[in-house]
């Protein structure tokens, strides 16, 4: 069947695109991506073999966005633990301590204003936040006007204001462990610290010392690096942490729409018209 196949629909990173695939499909034409990220793929490699290639931004978007206003307010009000507190065998009252943070009015540093970024900061702003951005670069000001955001150049002055930090970023070497020690360092006590972009992008060893240590409140994520966690990755002992199995586009709705999206790419490229969401080797 080798020489019949033009397309590849990747699903959850399968198949994996290697040398060895790509020389035994003597016809591909276009690899299209069941999702935004494409850090799996070499995409200097595939293009040497004239193949095109497509990710799916257009569907993730809201669904993406949801997930991470789900794990700020879940973490903010502290929804796991008080789960394990209510459906508890020896439970006969909440302790009159047992406080989570305001998210109304709080501050919510944005890192990667793209697609996904500004619909999350769309959302943030019916919770009254106060929104800072950082990103390469600066959106229009009507943009910033509509949601409310301040362009923050420096990632520093960020991290320093915001009572919640969400990194909406791709995965490059130049956003491998963005987060680390000192950007942990700099991060308010209180705040919180939300990842829906990659696992990789956070030093996850720093952020071990900085849960454990109180040097930040709490952090949210829905990736991790690898995915899963060993079982006894230090992360998953925590209890000022929430980590969910990489939820941030599964929906019905989701599935459906990056399938649309995909096969509307895959059809533009074997009928050589321009594909909507093409992406190329930087």
């Amino acid at each position: 069947m080798s020489k019949k196949v033009q397309a590849i629909y990747l699903w959850w990173h399968k198949p994996v695109i290697d040398r060895e695939l790509l020389q035994s499909l003597p016809n591909l034409k276009v690899i299209a991506n069941s999702g935004v990220g494409m850090d799996h793929l070499d995409l200097k490699l595939v293009a040497s073999f004239g193949v095109k290639m497509a990710n799916a931004p257009h569907a993730v978007s809201n669904t993406t966005a949801d997930t991470g206003m789900a794990l700020l307010l879940a973490s903010a009000r502290r929804l796991v633990e008080g789960y394990h507190i209510a459906v508890s065998s020896g439970m006969e009252y909440s302790e009159a301590d047992f406080l989570g943070v305001e998210v109304t009015g709080a501050t919510l540093g944005i890192v990667g204003m793209g697609r996904i970024g500004y619909k999350i900061a769309l959302r943030a702003k019916a919770f009254d936040m106060k929104i800072l951005y950082h990103n390469r670069t600066r959106r229009k000001e009507q943009e910033e006007q509509d949601v409310g955001a301040t362009y923050c150049e420096n990632i520093d002055n960020l991290l320093q204001q915001a009572d919640f930090v969400m990194v909406v970023v791709s995965l490059t070497p130049q956003t491998r462990k963005l987060i680390g020690k000192r950007e942990m360092e700099l991060m308010k006590p209180t705040a919180t610290l939300i990842n829906i972009s990659r696992g990789a992008v956070i030093d996850q060893e720093a952020l071990v010392t900085a849960l454990q240590s109180g040097r930040i409140r709490a952090a949210a994520l829905d990736v991790t690096s690898p995915e899963p966690l060993p079982r006894d990755h230090t992360l998953l002992k925590l209890k000022n942490i929430i980590i969910t199995p990489h939820l941030g586009t599964r929906t019905d709705k989701a599935a459906y729409m990056i399938t649309e999206e995909a096969v509307e790419n895959i059809l533009a490229a074997l009928s050589g018209l321009p594909m909507p969401s093409e992406v190329l080797p930087s």
